[in-house]
């Protein structure tokens, strides 16, 4: 990915103070589903319909939710759905930062959401897409594309100020 195209998605959540709400990742993790599983020689929890993850002000939407825990401790969650949705307010006063991927995987200790398989990323009117995208809440930090391949794009849209302004009501 050309340095452009990395300064416009840079630019897209960190110009506008898109820190997730510092006490999110200190929050206990909520879920909500139809059913739930655990296996505890795998040390999985599988959650299926409906299935509604909150932390905080993160909130991820999806078909089904799988849990991978280490002696007791979450460290990855790997929702997938038609599409899976998150959103996550970064700070007061900010819009929320929303995104939907086929799968999302979240990884609690680093505060780091990883979008794979038709990913799409939006605040306000600006909006990102790729195949993968690197949503690092803690360092609002986002990064998409691949730099092994050419092929896969990443599209972005910014809409100016003034063009948000006028859609709002």
């Amino acid at each position: 990915m050309n340095r452009k195209v990395m300064a416009l998605l840079l630019t897209l959540l960190g110009s506008s103070g898109s820190y997730a709400l510092e006490n999110d990742a200190q929050q206990p993790i909520y879920i909500d589903s139809n059913s739930a599983t655990y296996d505890d020689k795998k040390q999985t929890s599988t959650y299926t319909g409906n299935v509604i993850t909150r932390q905080g002000s993160l909130r991820v939407e999806s078909d089904k939710l799988i849990v991978y825990l280490t002696n007791g401790t979450i460290n990855k969650l790997v929702a997938t759905g038609e599409p899976a949705r998150f959103e996550q307010l970064p700070a007061k006063g900010k819009e929320k930062i929303k995104g939907e991927a086929l799968t999302g995987e979240f990884f609690p200790e680093k505060s780091l959401l990883i979008l794979k398989k038709e990913a799409v990323v939006w605040q306000g009117g600006n909006k990102s897409a790729s195949d993968l995208i690197r949503y690092d809440s803690k360092n609002a930090l986002i990064k998409a594309g691949e730099k092994s391949s050419d092929a896969k794009r990443v599209h972005s849209v910014f809409v100016p100020k003034s063009a948000q302004q006028d859609d709002q009501p």
